[in-house]
């Protein structure tokens, strides 16, 4: 974790209350696709936690969702403005657990921000990605949150949306059920999807991002616990990442 004093460089408003947030400053502490960032607010007594979507050696990509008072203030915040940041957060993704499987990565909404990241780090490390499948409420909600860059990079991009007006119509799970038994699923997005994917019989293994209110966002208050097989775990400290072996539902 490094605290540091990150400046916002740009707030594009995506639609549907999503923003994407540009912010310059020293990013050395992010070392996996997964973690995120706490950001403190002027006037808020809690920071807030933000996955990160994409990140370089002097800067970051934020994709905000407005969700309170908190969020719809940062996402309305002019370019310049210093914001002091917590850096390096969470475990994220361990793209060597995925080697030589048949790995799939799964977004459900804003749940595909931090697969950016995944995704460049896995071109980068060389792990193979069998297919990506990303879902959504409805086209206008894929069109906010997706901007078609895999498909340009040549993936086998499969997107489902609830009303059937893009993709397929229903959910993830029901791509990922015509998937072989061995897939290995990278996932993030609510947990409802999440427990649906990690329950499909032929889910093998993998690794699944989760969600929590966060106090600290650094594990002192414990106040994001979620219940495990080998006991309570920190969403924040020792996730927000977790392996399907270990999740208890």
């Amino acid at each position: 974790m490094k605290q540091g004093i990150f400046t916002l460089e740009k707030t594009q408003n995506q639609g549907g209350g999503i923003w994407l947030l540009r912010l310059s400053g020293d990013t050395s502490a992010i070392t996996a696709p997964g973690q995120f960032v706490n950001v403190e607010l002027p006037g808020k007594f809690l920071r807030r936690p933000i996955s990160i979507c994409e990140w370089w050696k002097d800067g970051l990509e934020l994709l905000v969702k407005e969700a309170g008072e908190g969020t719809q203030d940062l996402v309305r915040l002019p370019a310049g403005t210093k914001l002091d940041l917590l850096t390096g957060l969470g475990n994220g993704f361990d793209l060597a657990q995925a080697r030589g499987k048949h790995a799939v990565l799964v977004g459900g909404g804003i749940g595909i921000a931090p697969l950016y990241g995944l995704v460049r780090c896995m071109e980068e490390a060389e792990v193979g990605i069998h297919a990506i499948v990303i879902g959504f409420a409805s086209e206008e909600q894929a069109h906010v949150l997706y901007t078609g860059k895999w498909v340009i990079d040549g993936y086998q991009v499969l997107v489902v949306t609830e009303d059937g007006s893009l993709g397929a119509k229903g959910f993830v799970t029901d791509i990922l059920k015509t998937f072989p038994e061995d897939t290995y699923v990278m996932a993030c997005g609510p947990a409802p999807m999440l427990r649906a994917v990690c329950e499909l019989p032929n889910v093998s293994g993998g690794q699944f991002s989760f969600e929590s209110r966060m106090a600290c966002g650094f594990g002192a208050c414990v106040g994001c616990s979620i219940p495990m097989k080998n006991g309570p775990k920190r969403v924040c400290k020792d996730g927000p990442v977790f392996r399907k072996e270990d999740i208890l539902w």
